[in-house]
């Protein structure tokens, strides 16, 4: 009775979500600028990371779907992680002991996301197979677009990451002579089928000389998955998420740009009141790193007396700056929309670690495999979860839009 009760607390609390969810989606128009002609998500979309390793590793992190779920926030879209390190496009780091085999496990997991728009990140593990193993890697890959284009789903290729310069990778050289072979395979089975086609390859070696992005040469750390989202963003044409914001405050009026609203410019005070229509929330930033973050929202105030000022966000403190440097531009790095940011993305995280667990349960041979005449009764809880994580996915949908922040500057007494 108790276990009822809770089940259906659940239920009402998802079903009180949804509803609202979808009054505030259906109130907010969206925007075409969001996007250029060739990358679009819609309500109704199931957006799918299938891959080895550069997708799940994103899980703790989850700057991916972050990254799309924020750029469409008035949209119902779901996203589903299958991604499995080590797995190659024959899904053989996915093989248990007892039947389905590994293949056919990855095509079940995969039609029963339902997608319809599918990212791929192969290539990286079938390298290592060098020039002899390509013809196998671009059969399998072929296969399993074919597949995904049954299952009526769009397909986006991502190339394989770069080995980068670090003292934990041996022959980087050759490594990287290989990846680039498979990207440059995946790229002509792109353009041979007319799909779409990322490389990834070319920005995150660049960036890999500036920025660590890996603590071993081979995996992203935070940093990297930060890199990545805005490397994909900019790959997939999509808009920069924030825009410069520049105030000027004279003795006769006071201009702005957008997306600035004036509230009260106060010259005999120096002190000036606005507020920003942000389109997105802001990536969150690496949590070791934060001054390697350029995509910063930048503020230029103009016309301030000499001094020192404080912003504040909701009257909490920003950042303390001095009259010159908020005349050049002061990078925006913590704040409300931060943690209205932080919030999303630990509800993406809380999410994922239920879908995880509920697509590849821990115990799956005695749940679902040759053993479940012993624990089979379990696989009821794994399809339960999808209450909780339907649940959580309201929660995202109702705080992945950017609210109202009002900032004030203040001289610094």
């Amino acid at each position: 009775m108790k276990k009822l009760s809770t089940t259906l607390s659940f239920l009402i609390l998802w079903l009180f979500t949804l509803y609202y969810g979808k009054v505030m989606a259906q109130n907010i128009a969206p925007k075409a600028s969001q996007t250029n002609a060739n990358f679009d998500l819609k309500s109704g979309d199931r957006v799918v990371f299938l891959g080895n390793s550069l997708f799940e590793n994103d899980l703790p992190y989850n700057y991916l779907e972050f990254a799309l779920t924020t750029r469409w926030a008035n949209q119902n879209i779901t996203f589903r992680n299958i991604a499995w390190t080590g797995d190659n496009v024959w899904g053989e780091a996915r093989s248990y002991i007892s039947s389905p085999s590994a293949y056919d496990l990855l095509i079940e997991q995969l039609t029963k996301t339902q997608p319809t728009v599918v990212f791929i990140a192969y290539g990286a593990i079938e390298a290592q197979e060098g020039e002899e193993g390509v013809a196998r890697f671009n059969q399998g890959l072929n296969k399993l677009l074919d597949k995904i284009a049954q299952l009526g789903a769009k397909a986006i290729l991502l190339s394989p990451i770069p080995a980068m310069d670090n003292q934990a990778t041996t022959n980087g050289a050759q490594r990287n002579a290989m990846l680039e072979l498979y990207a440059a395979t995946i790229a002509k089975t792109a353009a041979e089928r007319g799909q779409q086609y990322i490389n990834i390859y070319k920005p995150m070696l660049e960036l890999s000389k500036k920025v660590n992005l890996s603590d071993n040469g081979i995996h992203l750390n935070e940093t990297g998955y930060y890199y990545l989202a805005t490397t994909l963003e900019k790959e997939l044409g999509l808009t920069p998420r924030q825009e410069l914001v520049s105030i000027n405050i004279d003795k006769n009026a006071t201009e702005q740009t957008n997306p600035v609203k004036i509230l009260d410019a106060g010259r005999q005070k120096n002190t000036v009141k606005f507020t920003l229509e942000e389109e997105y929330l802001p990536l969150p930033l690496p949590a070791l790193v934060e001054g390697t973050a350029d995509k910063a929202q930048v503020i230029k105030i103009a016309g301030l007396k000499k001094g020192v000022y404080t912003l504040t966000a909701d009257d909490t403190p920003v950042i303390t700056a001095s009259a010159a440097q908020w005349k050049e531009g002061v990078a925006i790095r913590r704040g409300a929309s931060f943690s209205q940011a932080a919030q999303v993305r630990d509800l993406i995280f809380k999410k994922n670690q239920l879908f995880f667990q509920q697509y590849r349960p821990q115990n799956r041979t005695y749940i679902l495999g040759f053993r479940a005449h012993e624990q089979g009764r379990h696989a009821r809880g794994l399809e339960d979860l999808n209450i909780i994580i339907s649940y959580l996915e309201g929660q995202i949908a109702l705080n992945r839009h950017p609210k109202a922040i009002v900032y004030q500057l203040t001289p610094l007494k």
